[in-house]
């Protein structure tokens, strides 16, 4: 009687609360309940498909339902890359002759041309505040990074040297991008500051590295380095010091395909130790190793969902490239594409 009565006076809260408009405020809370209104991006995942006989970029729910051709172009469409608000997504498109960088609304409208020359434009990568983009260009001769402003004013060179300048990648708080040199005569790990100053290389190494990755919480760049012989995993602290050795195995781990956990205390990582390409995930330490995926085909891309609970991985178990989602202890994998053609690079909103 008493769950009855106050089951009862729930309800008739609700019924006040709808009626006055405050029910999305009160149990979101005001950023929550404007995201919930004007933001439809909040669950969903972007990816890449070649279904209609070019590359495309398509966007589905987080269960795999719901899946639109967001860029439909019959040119290649490749590369999308959510803002930091879930609102826009970047991407490259060939539609014009070469690769140009484009922007877009989350649900495929406004699809605007962000770079406009006869060179090739690629790599682009959002600045935390959503003001800024940086990308890659052979536009001076050899691959070189520059920034934008999102309506295409102000465009910066960022790198001057003869030697390849590319995978920008900004800090979470805005202050650092972190990059790929080969200005050494081997690839370097690099950080500059927003405008271009203060270009420091952090790794320092006779080897070469390669696809940095920033935190979450900024604090820490993953890696790939092949100074142990083999393509391995490192950590470093953002001034480069205490690089450790994450993957630690004779195996190729990386081949570029590692993703931070949105907590920054784990990574997802493909390896072959044993014997065929599956994901792994581990403490950045190294310790906690666990094998996510055990199929004897290819597995790769494992990326994080925003709440860290999920990761959605490439697989060509069934024949063609497939994304899939499991736990975040692999457990429970699930096909979310039905095609005959590929599809890849599944990237969460950062909504959720």
């Amino acid at each position: 009687m008493i769950k009855t009565k106050n089951s009862l006076m729930i309800v008739m809260a609700l019924a006040i609360l709808l009626s006055s408009g405050i029910v999305l405020f009160t149990f979101l809370g005001v950023s929550d309940a404007a995201r919930y209104e004007k933001n439809d991006a909040v669950g969903k995942i972007v990816f890449e498909s070649n279904r209609n006989g070019n590359w495309d970029i398509y966007r589905m729910d987080s269960d795999g339902s719901h899946q639109i051709n967001l860029s439909k172009n019959p040119a290649n469409d490749v590369w999308p890359v959510w803002s930091a608000d879930g609102k826009r997504i970047a991407f490259v498109s060939e539609r014009d002759g070469n690769k140009n960088v484009y922007l877009m609304n989350s649900d495929g409208s406004n699809q605007t041309r962000l770079t406009d020359n006869g060179s090739e434009d690629e790599d682009p990568f959002w600045s935390p505040d959503g003001n800024r983009l940086a990308f890659v260009s052979t536009r001076d001769g050899n691959f070189e990074i520059y920034t934008v402003n999102t309506d295409g004013s102000d465009l910066r060179r960022m790198t001057d040297n003869p030697a390849e300048d590319s995978r920008p990648f900004w800090s979470p708080d805005g202050s650092k991008i972190a990059f790929l040199s080969e200005r050494d005569g081997n690839s370097e790990i690099y950080v500059m500051d927003p405008d271009g100053s203060n270009q420091i290389n952090l790794t320092r190494s006779r080897a070469s590295e390669f696809n940095p990755k920033w935190s979450a919480d900024g604090k820490k760049i993953a890696y790939v380095s092949n100074r142990d012989g083999n393509n391995e995993i490192y950590v470093m602290n953002v001034d480069g010091s205490a690089q450790w050795n994450v993957t630690r195995h004779k195996k190729e781990d990386g081949r570029g395909s590692f993703f931070w956990s949105p907590d920054s205390r784990h990574l997802t990582v493909i390896s072959n130790r044993d014997g065929n390409w599956q994901v792994y995930s581990m403490d950045i330490e190294g310790s906690g190793v666990q094998r996510l995926t055990n199929t004897r085909h290819d597995e790769d891309i494992p990326t994080w969902s925003p709440d860290g609970k999920k990761i959605t991985f490439v697989s060509n178990r069934d024949g063609n490239l497939e994304i899939y989602v499991m736990n975040s202890d692999g457990s429970n994998p699930k096909r979310l594409t039905h095609t005959h053609a590929d599809n890849t690079w599944p990237f969460w909103s950062p909504n959720y």
